[in-house]
């Protein structure tokens, strides 16, 4: 018995770009946090897997050294 069956079949294409873009607001969040001696920050990062939108909301809010989008536009992301 298949157990998926109910699950509709995702694009892989639209799979992998889910995949990058959660991968990729993850490694920044966590890089981030690391550098800001955040340490329960960096295990709830670590533990919860939310797509990218707690990375975000840390990143752009709650992170010692806040995010801009300035800083996303100049390729400037890494403290």
């Amino acid at each position: 018995m298949n157990f998926l069956s109910p699950v509709p079949q995702l694009n892989p294409l639209i799979l992998m770009a889910l995949l990058i873009w959660s991968m990729f607001w993850k490694i920044l969040a966590l890089w981030r946090a690391s550098k800001g001696d955040q340490k329960y920050w960096f295990i709830a990062l670590l533990l919860l897997n939310t797509f990218g939108i707690l990375e975000i909301v840390y990143l752009f809010r709650f992170a010692k050294n806040k995010l801009t989008l300035a800083d996303l536009r100049s390729g400037n992301f890494l403290p």
